[in-house]
């Protein structure tokens, strides 16, 4: 639990910079430079061992080409994208969802989801939608809370499908594979951004928010969560995840000014408290 518990505190950190850059650094740039700079982080450990397994690495290229789509390339350039529009206490809250998602792709293969875990995937559904719509129930969202609940999708199925990784791949080529192929599938489109927005200017205050997602959020924090899935599942990991909207709003309070109201407060207890009933392991 404690590989969990590090990723996920980490990961928190993300949507604050997300935030906090959404208006210098365009979300495709910010993507395309975390992972440069999270594959620079981890090829001085992982080069040697990827090159050993490069035989291995394409005799199962399907299955790292669907992994970086899903946890590198679609879900952290969705996120960035959704900090343009909404908080970082919103895509935190709205995050926190994905081990429901999680819990049901685990039970998907045939075991019977129990009256407990129904009841809490639809509270907690019924937590996203209230703060998603400002507490109306209308279908008015803003543009940030739908793209980071793509998100949230695209890293629930990243999460479980880590659990079909092949034993015999490494955790560090694995990671260091990902992070290539996902990158290569983000430079068309970081090409195309480049070309219309132009670029950002390199100061501190641009670089030191990549430094972290690049260094700590990715290379860190995804190490650490692939690997507590390999120990304990993704759902049992993902009951972990409940504590990042906590995390989040607390970072977001104190770095951001970003201000903590009466709906937020109730939307979290109803998805923490889903996500605990959805994600248990009794049924």
């Amino acid at each position: 639990m404690g590989l969990a518990v590090l990723a996920t505190v980490v990961w928190s950190g993300s949507f604050v910079t997300s935030r906090a850059l959404h208006d210098t650094v365009p979300p495709i740039q910010h993507a395309f430079w975390r992972w440069i700079i999270a594959i620079a982080a981890v090829a001085p450990f992982a080069l040697r061992e990827t090159w050993r397994q490069r035989r291995l690495l394409r005799g199962h290229l399907r299955f790292l080409l669907l992994s970086a789509l899903l946890g590198v390339t679609v879900y952290n350039t969705l996120v960035n994208q959704a900090g343009t529009t909404t908080t970082a206490g919103n895509m935190g809250m709205i995050m926190a969802a994905s081990p429901v998602l999680m819990a049901v792709y685990e039970r998907a293969g045939g075991t019977r989801l129990g009256a407990r875990r129904v009841t809490g995937m639809s509270v907690a559904c019924a937590g996203v939608l209230l703060l998603v719509s400002k507490g109306s129930l209308a279908m008015d969202f803003a543009a940030g809370d739908l793209w980071t609940i793509a998100g949230a999708l695209a890293f629930g199925s990243y999460s479980v499908l880590l659990r079909r990784r092949p034993p015999e791949i490494g955790g560090l080529p694995f990671l260091l594979s990902t992070f290539v192929l996902g990158a290569l599938m983000l430079l068309p489109v970081f090409v195309a951004s480049y070309a219309v927005q132009g670029g950002f200017e390199p100061t501190v205050a641009t670089v030191s928010p990549l430094l972290y997602v690049g260094v700590v959020s990715s290379a860190v924090a995804f190490f650490a969560w692939n690997r507590a899935i390999s120990i304990i599942g993704a759902a049992r990991a993902g009951v972990v995840y409940y504590l990042q909207p906590v995390c989040v709003a607390l970072l977001s309070y104190a770095l951001l000014g970003e201000s903590m109201g009466w709906l937020q407060v109730l939307c979290m207890g109803l998805i923490l408290g889903g996500v605990v009933l959805g994600s248990a392991r009794t049924t």
